[in-house]
């Protein structure tokens, strides 16, 4: 007997400038803070500035991770080259300073068509 679940998801374009330089960490993702979507799942999803969007960033999410059932282990990207107004949430100011530092580099992408 097959089960059938229905799920919507966002398409961004890839926020990443260039592999070049890339370098990720395995991290443990938090739960708290996290607000669950329609079906009950919480996901932190690629792209986003972790731990909060403010001085206190220590990397950029490389992609989703499901913490429905808890903390779960992830890539955090602490350093190469990202397009910022390809992120679904916009970074801060004192995010940026403080990713700068970890030698994340933000530049602007160029326009697509699809």
């Amino acid at each position: 007997m097959g089960y059938i679940k229905e799920t919507k998801t966002t398409v961004l374009p890839n926020f990443l400038a260039s592999e070049v330089g890339l370098i990720t960490k395995t991290y443990n993702i938090a739960s708290s803070g996290v607000v669950a979507d329609e079906q009950g799942d919480k996901i932190v999803k690629g792209g986003t500035i972790y731990p909060t969007n403010d001085s206190s960033a220590e990397g950029i999410v490389f992609e989703d991770v499901d913490v429905s059932k808890g903390d779960h282990a992830g890539s955090l990207i602490v350093a190469g080259r990202i397009y910022k107004n390809r992120l679904h949430t916009p970074p801060e100011a004192e995010a940026i300073t403080a990713l700068n530092a970890l030698g994340i580099i933000f530049v602007e992408a160029p326009e697509t068509t699809r």
